[in-house]
């Protein structure tokens, strides 16, 4: 079993790979993520890898630092004392990792008596031969804290209050991520374990945590009940509990109180500006708060492509800034609908720019408030200025879901698959059930030949379409993605039984029909069938479907025959589309990627 893991970000593969043989040269087995066999799942590798390993090896950078994957890897090494850091440029480690040694290997260029080398491999050998004394990250393993909040079960007794438990759940993981000595489990792998029976102590010891935090949300009329307990996750010991039973307008004091029980429980000194960022919220008004967890729900679970998803949103979010007029994610949500349904489905609604800067003046750290005015700029063709748009969001926050999307909507337009791949990676750590980014990575994996990424992705837009399906029976978009999964996990029969059930209860969706020309032409192989569904979609279909047919690489077996020729250059003579932005037939990137880097 190896000695020693690796993490990294990908655009560091070659630094990796040099610390790598260098440790081989010094004798220690070393894994790193290029050696992931073909026959299992990428996380299940990960996690065997991690708890086997002496050392963790972990290689911070610019990308490294933004890496929810780089970041869930250093923190199960610090939880389980095996971490080793190392700097490859000018970026601080992230909180807490900074209170920890960090060797710096900026300017090193394999030399032995490098003093950045010489820490590291001394580091090295005292974690795998257990002489030389404790290493830096087994003294931090004595002084820190880390915790899993365990998605709140609803126990309001309406299955569609589960928003409102989901909410707060994220909240109060949001809440406690700002505690520097506190090391707080994502949210989208603390949501894995959702509806789940589990074993608290077997959860902290697969996630690498030392407590967690379990509850139960009742609400009724303007009355809410949360319990809450936070759990010893070595003993199983209760080491704070409470109930709350109050009106729904103390939601944001009982979030408050379990934030600072959890802190005085766990006998964690907070910071003067950590006191001040714990009582900060977008609105103090609860009936605003509710409306917002209900639209972002229909938002990240509603059926795409049809477009009483954003009329819904906007509805519900109008609502909300009525109530609280200053509620800054409030306006950005309706912004990115307005923006959705104004340039997908061709409405005369405007295009979110004007919420979206009313967002930005109340909170400027909104990010997905930079997404309308990113698809503005892309759509009058100044596709550097919209790049430049949507990075000025991702550097307020990297981690936002939306910003993340557009991001990689953006690159794929550029046919730069490399980037969008990055950006649909992120998108899909931060919001584990959006489907839709897991299909789009099955395009971007497929175009850069990473039949390992292919096969993860396909299985978790199959399982995550499966549970929205299972939520809404009609939902045609979910339909669409599940049968393009089944597809790509090579189970053709289940693929087409979808696509046939999809087009039945949804008939009338753009992009559940355009998502199945591309099943059935990049996965399915049946280009006859493909065209045909392609003519009957191309006839309905708005001037921003044909132009994203004309780079998807999805269609690219169809490029050469002479009907999807015909076809594609009526539409755009009807729709005045200029040809010459037409796809190559191969994907424009430098080279194939490997699966997504730890």
């Amino acid at each position: 079993m190896s000695h020693v893991f690796i993490s990294y970000a990908r655009s560091t593969e070659e630094r990796a790979q040099q610390v790598a043989e260098a440790l081989r040269a010094n004798g220690y087995e070393v894994w790193r993520d290029d050696e992931l066999p073909a026959h299992r799942a990428y996380s299940e590798v990960i996690e065997d890898r991690l708890k086997a390993a002496k050392a963790v090896v972990v290689l911070w950078s610019a990308e490294a630092v933004r890496s929810q994957w780089v970041r869930a890897e250093a923190d199960t090494a610090r939880s389980a004392g095996t971490l080793v850091q190392a700097g490859l440029d000018d970026t601080m480690p992230p909180i807490p990792f900074n209170q920890i040694q960090c060797a710096g290997l900026k300017d090193w260029d394999g030399a032995a008596d490098h003093p950045g080398w010489k820490k590291l491999l001394a580091s090295v050998r005292a974690l795998v031969r257990g002489s030389g004394g404790e290493a830096p990250a087994r003294k931090a393993k004595q002084q820190s804290c880390s915790v899993c909040v365990l998605p709140f079960v609803n126990m309001s007794g309406d299955a569609e209050q589960e928003y409102f438990s989901d909410g707060i759940s994220e909240d109060i993981t949001t809440d406690l991520s700002k505690i520097s000595a506190l090391a707080v489990t994502a949210r989208n792998t603390a949501f894995t374990f959702k509806g789940q029976a589990v074993d608290v102590c077997e959860v902290a010891r697969k996630l690498g945590v030392t407590h967690v935090l379990e509850g139960s949300v009742r609400k009724a009329g303007g009355r809410i009940r949360i319990t809450a307990q936070l759990i010893d996750g070595g003993t199983g010991d209760h080491v704070w509990a409470d109930r709350f039973d109050r009106d729904l307008t103390d939601i944001f004091e009982i979030q408050d109180e379990i934030s600072k029980a959890i802190v005085d429980a766990l006998k964690l000194k907070l910071m003067p500006e950590e006191k001040k960022a714990l009582e900060q919220r977008g609105t103090t008004n609860a009936d605003a708060y509710n409306l917002y967890l209900l639209a972002r729900k229909f938002w990240v679970t509603g059926n795409h492509g049809d477009a009483r998803r954003e009329e819904r949103v906007m509805r519900i979010c109008g609502r909300a800034v009525q109530i609280d007029p200053y509620y800054a994610q409030a306006w950005a949500l309706m912004a990115v609908a307005q923006s959705s349904l104004h340039y997908g489905f061709g409405s005369s609604v405007d295009d979110g720019v004007a919420a979206a800067n009313t967002a930005r003046a109340i909170d400027p750290d909104i990010a997905e408030a930079y997404c309308p005015m990113a698809r503005r700029l892309e759509e009058q063709g100044r596709h550097a200025e919209a790049l430049a748009e949507i990075e000025k969001g991702l550097r307020v926050d990297p981690d936002c879901w939306e910003a993340n999307k557009e991001a990689g909507l953006l690159h794929m337009a550029g046919r730069n698959v490399t980037e969008a791949t990055r950006h649909y990676e992120k998108a899909v750590e931060v919001m584990e059930n959006d489907y839709h980014a897991w299909a789009l990575l099955i395009t971007c994996y497929k175009a850069l030949n990473d039949d390992a990424g292919v096969r993860k992705a396909a299985g978790m837009m199959f399982s995550q379409a499966e549970k929205a399906v299972a939520e809404d029976p009609s939902n045609g978009a979910a339909l669409g993605i599940g049968a393009g999964g089944l597809a790509a996990l090579g189970q053709m029969e289940r693929s087409r039984e979808w696509i046939d059930r999809a087009m039945l209860l949804d008939p009338d969706n753009l992009k559940v029909r355009y998502n199945f020309v591309c099943v059935l032409a990049a996965l399915l192989g049946d280009k006859d069938e493909a065209i045909s569904l392609l003519g009957n979609t191309l006839a309905m279909a708005g001037p921003n479907l044909v132009k994203q047919m004309l780079i998807d690489p999805d269609l690219d077996t169809l490029r050469d025959d002479p009907r999807f020729e015909k076809m594609i250059s009526e539409a755009c003579k009807r729709h005045r589309i200029e040809m010459s932005c037409a796809a190559p037939a191969m994907p424009v990137q430098p080279a194939p990627v490997s699966p997504p880097a730890s």
